[in-house]
């Protein structure tokens, strides 16, 4: 069924004008709201919801929408507006997107008309769409939203500009503002979805920590070991961790001063760590428990680098794979439990030998596995202080090591300290 037909269907049902329904519809849809949902949202707008069948919507604080509300009038302040292109159906289109606060609390905001929105703005948005975004209600500004600009500022509890450090950031950040160090950077070259792009990515750093980012138009301020200002940049969330992402809307300026990249990372129980979906530079203590199967002398394939087995390779089938070195270990906290995985330089330390050891090792016992047991054996039921990056999918926790050392805390002084702290 068209586009059309369902407000047609929808104007019928519900009494209501067909353009009017026509436009509501066309919105949520172009905003990846699903055509049922879309449909739901606007009989509620219209028949009986939250506006109230059909009137004008009600007038609501921010902490006062939800996810089951319409359309609602806000009155609030712009803290955020970044424009950035999004494809959809074939075209690419340009948004505005950023967040609103008002006394109350603060919420996100996608505007799919150019209503010149800027930071520090006091405004008034009319029949704004409520949609569920991650869970969170999400305020949606079109063609049938009356927008108007007020004199009188509104003063609320937040700041305006979008400034932020690296560790404040979280997946769906928009509009934000960063001042950082590149640690990495390289130039790579992928099929995007124009063809063959070249994009940049790497490693930014703040006195906060460290993210990686992707500039999907390479700005040639970014640089490595540079520092640089980037404003209205966004995150995403990249293999399990925000990433920030750098566009052609950004501004991307030079700094002429050194940024004092922090070297302390967040101490972390696993549960914790594991609880936040997701981070990338964290530090765990815990008792290493079992070196998973998959460790020890493993083979890759030499087009994409994945494990093989048996020369299977799950993309490019048969394939002469390359020896590599790896460990796949469970590391316990008693709060929870996450799979540390050591890249071969990492692997060679708990080894005490090279690739080449392990291969000579494994001809002599004719046998592949005795580069593993040789791993449990001098690793498995000692504590850790792992330092990495987490990513958390249905299959897990993941932490990849940068740093595997064993642990020189004492036992009985952490035993004692947190008892303290559940007694208190």
């Amino acid at each position: 069924m068209e586009l059309d037909d369902h407000a047609e269907d929808l104007a019928s049902d519900l009494g209501v004008d067909k353009e009017e329904v026509t436009d509501d519809l066309q919105n949520l849809v172009e905003y990846s709201v699903p055509i049922d949902e879309a449909k739901q949202s606007l009989r509620r707008k219209y028949g009986g919801g939250s506006s109230g069948g059909g009137g004008a919507p009600s007038a609501k604080d921010i902490a006062e929408i939800t996810t089951d509300d319409g359309n609602v009038t806000v009155t609030s302040v712009v803290l955020t507006a970044g424009e950035r292109s999004i494809r959809y159906q074939g075209s690419d289109h340009v948004i505005v997107e950023g967040r609103l606060a008002d006394e109350t609390g603060v919420i996100d905001y996608t505007a799919w008309e150019d209503f010149g929105l800027s930071p520090g703005d006091t405004i008034t948005a009319g029949n704004a769409g409520v949609r569920e975004w991650d869970g969170e209600p999400e305020l949606n500004l079109g063609e049938s939203t009356s927008l108007s600009f007020i004199e009188e500022s509104l003063e609320v509890p937040y700041e305006s500009g979008g400034d932020a450090q690296l560790a404040e950031l979280r997946t769906g950040d928009r509009a934000v503002t960063i001042e950082v160090s590149v640690l990495e950077c390289e130039r790579k070259t992928i099929d995007g979805r124009d063809g063959e792009t070249d994009i940049l990515s790497g490693v930014f750093g703040d006195e906060s920590g460290r993210l990686p980012f992707t500039n999907w138009d390479p700005a040639p301020e970014i640089e490595d070991g540079g520092t640089v200002r980037i404003e209205n940049a966004y995150v995403q969330e990249f293999r399990g961790v925000p990433e920030v992402n750098v566009s052609e809307f950004s501004r991307v300026s030079a700094l002429d001063r050194e940024i004092d990249v922090g070297t302390n990372t967040s101490t972390m129980d696993v549960g914790d760590a594991v609880a936040t979906g997701g981070i990338y530079d964290v530090e765990v203590v815990g008792n290493l428990l079992a070196v998973r199967d998959g460790s020890g002398l493993i083979q890759r394939c030499p087009e994409c680098y994945r494990v093989i087995q048996k020369g299977q390779c799950r993309t490019h089938g048969d394939v002469d794979g390359i020896d590599d070195l790896r460990v796949k270990a469970i590391l316990d906290d008693g709060t929870g439990t996450v799979t540390v995985v050591l890249d071969d330089d990492l692997t060679e330390r708990v080894y005490d030998g090279t690739l080449e050891d392990a291969l000579e090792q494994a001809r002599e016992a004719m046998d592949q596995e005795v580069v593993a047991d040789r791993i449990r054996e001098r690793i498995v039921g000692r504590e850790y202080r792992v330092r990495g990056h987490l990513s958390v999918d249905e299959y897990g926790a993941n932490l990849d090591a940068e740093r595997f050392e064993e642990s020189d805390d004492d036992p009985a002084a952490r035993a004692t300290a947190f008892l303290a702290e559940v007694d208190a």
